[in-house]
């Protein structure tokens, strides 16, 4: 596929960032690697004169982005999404190294948008927006010295998509010996996936949602481990639609 398509359905989304510098310095890191679509989610403060000046040559793409109050917003309708994580997390998907996920990214952008999801500057991504994305990435930086910053780590990761992109995808032969079935199921229907889980689940007793535990965001991590499409998601939906009316409950919207 063409590189330049590929890029134009890769999103970057800051979540919460606080420096509107470091918005600018990410918009100016995208446009030099030949990326567009900037996301913001809730940011303190944009649009800002400092954001304009650290784009320098990129305030095309500040005035293009598009701003969202939360994250499974600004993911709706991608079929991927990688975030990236400094450290492991106890739940959500293990790390992996960043020409890994590029490829990855790369390769599922064939299918439709995907997005590179970034942190807070201070205390980087939350466990619950971890688990809103199928993969995460991890920048192998000094362990003495791991510091970031958001402009620098979106440049890194920019890099390698635009290095991969047009040098040539590594070998999936194996993964594309067989076509979809049907397409990716996008984020906003996995999440309609996962709702109606739990609302079955609280129905039919097998989930107290004065005591959840951890059975959602462990049946996020299952489904994560795996590539669901639409036609899955429906067989999926259907079994529990008639679950829920064997058991009485009726279907609801």
């Amino acid at each position: 596929m063409n590189p330049e398509l590929l890029l134009s359905r890769i999103r970057v989304v800051l979540c919460r960032p606080t420096h509107p510098g470091n918005i600018g310095a990410a918009a100016r890191a995208m446009k030099t690697m030949g990326l567009a679509d900037l996301r913001l989610v809730a940011p303190r403060t944009f649009p800002d004169p400092e954001a304009d000046a650290r784009a320098t040559g990129a305030v095309d793409l500040l005035e293009r982005a598009k701003i969202h109050d939360s994250l499974p917003d600004a993911l709706a309708g991608t079929v991927l999404a990688i975030a990236l994580s400094a450290r492991r997390r106890d739940l959500g998907p293990p790390p992996g190294a960043p020409r890994e996920m590029v490829a990855r990214l790369l390769m599922e952008a064939e299918q439709g948008d995907v997005a590179l999801v970034f942190g807070n500057e201070t205390v980087g991504l939350t466990n619950e927006e971890i688990q809103r994305c199928h993969a995460a990435v991890t920048i192998p930086t000094n362990p003495e010295f791991s510091s970031l910053n958001l402009g620098a780590a979106v440049q890194v990761l920019c890099y390698e998509i635009r290095m991969a992109a047009y040098a040539g995808l590594p070998p999936i032969t194996d993964l594309l010996v067989t076509p979809f079935a049907s397409p990716l199921a996008t984020h906003d229907e996995l999440e309609g996936l996962f709702a109606h889980f739990e609302s079955v689940m609280t129905e039919t007793g097998f989930l107290n949602p004065a005591q959840p535990g951890r059975l959602m965001p462990k049946l996020r991590r299952l489904f994560g481990r795996t590539r669901l499409e639409k036609d899955e998601i429906n067989i999926l939906r259907g079994i529990l639609a008639a679950t829920r009316s064997r058991t009485g409950h009726g279907r609801k919207a």
